[in-house]
């Protein structure tokens, strides 16, 4: 079975919007696109190449996509070979042109085609940016392994890696690396059940127990 993978770019609060330029996305009048550069030196640059890994397609969404089809197509190098050469898989409607090579059009319920893409032969998913596509699926619980590459800047709004939606899920950390520059750099593989315990003593102080009964009625 394929497996999905993530390769991101997200700010000490979450955020992940625009990362790559002040034209990126401004929705909601985000005000910081490019905030990856000033730390996006050749160690970061290396970090990303090992983040993203070997022998994968793309899974993208509609926004993604696009900046990507404008982009890639008109460079050189190891990565732009590497993303113009494999099948890019893409969440958007028919009213998006799909004029990259190798580009396939995702129909239907977004969870159920990846679903299906998964259990399809070939390359594991690679999924880079596409907020909404990660939001869907982490919250079917589809996503099998996440690499952050978490920056040290505070950005304060901004579209998330993280929402509410998410499924509760543990993640094992399977490696890590810091950039000179700040970068932290962690890989995660989906876990188990989330499991919570307690701190304090198994016999509460007749404070504690007030607290507990003041506070679970709304207090």
């Amino acid at each position: 079975m394929r497996q999905i993978r993530t390769a991101t770019f997200v700010s000490l609060d979450g955020v992940i919007q625009a990362p790559g330029g002040p034209d990126e996305d401004p929705r909601g009048g985000f005000r910081f696109g490019g905030w990856v550069w000033p730390f996006f030196d050749e160690a970061a640059g290396g970090l990303m190449g090992r983040a993203m890994g070997e022998d994968y397609d793309l899974l993208l969404g509609r926004r993604t996509y696009e900046i990507f089809a404008a982009y890639w197509p008109h460079q050189e190098g190891e990565i732009a070979r590497t993303f113009n050469a494999v099948n890019k898989y893409v969440a958007a409607g028919s009213d998006t042109p799909l004029d990259w090579p190798h580009s396939h059009r995702l129909e239907g319920d977004l969870a159920g085609a990846v679903q299906r893409l998964k259990t399809s032969p070939g390359r594991d998913l690679l999924i880079q940016g596409s907020s909404e596509v990660i939001h869907a699926l982490l919250a079917h619980d589809l996503i099998d392994q996440m690499t952050l590459l978490t920056f040290p800047i505070v950005l304060g709004r901004g579209r998330r890696l993280f929402d509410e939606t998410s499924r509760p899920r543990s993640w094992t950390l399977t490696g890590g690396e810091t950039s000179p520059a700040g970068v932290v750099v962690g890989t995660y593989r989906r876990g188990g059940d989330v499991a919570t315990g307690r701190f304090g003593e198994d016999d509460p102080s007749p404070a504690e127990r007030a607290r507990r009964e003041r506070w679970a009625t709304g207090a």
